[in-house]
């Protein structure tokens, strides 16, 4: 492993904050991860893992060391004839992954189309899109432990996955580092195409018709037509999660708002109300402050126009938090981690 001093991390996040590392390393093994927490824990270095950068704004230099996750691997545990369980290495490209499925014929993680970032990342915040979650299709998964050195296998119950969260993001954040996946992928793919505007791109094919390819494309089309590209535009997808209410709440917001956007909470008495909608009532739709601002078409999405630091963004990010808050009474939480 080659150790970097004072790296660059523009090309390192998808929001293109320019920012440095006093110490930049990249491990391509679980053996080099062990490797350095063990030097790590005796030097009482600060250390942050890195995936694919897509959920994280960068508010300055990082004052220790980044480890860059590059691992490889996709392998085979267990199929039959009607199930595939894949172990996934952290370091894969998590559309690589979906796009691997779908050409294989296994069905399950193709509407998570398009959401980039790294396999590692996907259970720390249950990465979810067209009413599919990563939990749907989880079967266990390994994680060192930074202290330990120790590797631990995690089943669904102690992943603790609710919507857009996990263990991961509390209890054990900063405390292990997840180094595979493994997936329930289905042979005799069942298509979810309950989103409606999902339901709507495939509706003219008959059923015999719909593949997992078709579902796919789909999905990549929608997702192009609501987000915009970080190649082009610097931004971490969504930047709030999409707040869940209770009933009563729900019905004074609707006499007041006639309009408001919400769906039912999958497997709760809830409901999420649409934080684009609730962000877009708020004025901030197309809000641009020097070269921070909020997206034209998706109020959701903050982005960077070339040249806005993390601080910039994350002041903008407080402000619609603020007057979202006094308009409507609903506290928004970000979904990007700030660094």
């Amino acid at each position: 492993m080659e150790i970097f001093s004072n790296h660059p991390l523009k090309s390192y996040n998808t929001f293109g904050i320019e920012a440095y590392a006093r110490n930049f390393v990249e491990v391509i093994s679980d053996d080099e991860l062990e490797h350095l927490f063990r030097d790590h824990q005796s030097g009482h270095k600060q250390l942050l893992i890195l995936g694919g950068g897509s959920n994280i704004l960068l508010t300055g230099d990082f004052d220790g060391t980044i480890v860059k996750i590059k691992t490889r691997g996709i392998e085979i545990l267990k199929e039959d004839k009607n199930e595939v369980h894949l172990r996934v290495a952290a370091g894969e490209d998590w559309d690589g992954l979906v796009e691997f499925c779908a050409n294989n014929g296994w069905g399950g993680l193709e509407n998570l189309s398009g959401i980039p970032g790294q396999v590692g990342s996907s259970p720390i915040q249950n990465i979810g899109a067209y009413g599919t979650e990563l939990k749907d299709h989880f079967v266990s998964l390994e994680a060192i432990n930074q202290c330990t050195g120790e590797t631990n296998h995690y089943g669904p119950e102690k992943c603790q996955f609710v919507y857009r969260d996990s263990i991961f993001k509390r209890a054990l954040k900063d405390r292990v580092v997840i180094t595979h996946v493994v997936f329930r992928l289905r042979k005799k793919p069942v298509f979810n195409l309950t989103y409606h505007a999902l339901g709507q791109k495939l509706e003219q094919l008959p059923a015999n018709e719909i593949t997992l390819k078709k579902v796919r494309e789909a999905v990549l089309q929608i997702r192009a037509s609501k987000l915009p590209d970080p190649k082009i535009i610097g931004n971490a997808g969504s930047f709030f999660k999409n707040p869940v209410i209770g009933y009563s709440l729900l019905e004074s917001l609707s006499e007041r708002f006639p309009g408001i956007v919400f769906y039912e909470s999958s497997g709760t008495a809830n409901y999420k109300l649409a934080a684009g909608w609730l962000i877009e009532q708020c004025g901030w739709k197309g809000f641009r402050k020097g070269d921070a601002g909020v997206h034209k078409d998706q109020a959701l999405v903050l982005v960077n126009y070339g040249k806005a630091t993390g601080i910039e963004i994350l002041d903008l990010s407080r402000k619609i938090q603020q007057s979202v808050k006094e308009k409507f009474g609903v506290n928004l939480e970000r979904e990007v981690n700030v660094i």
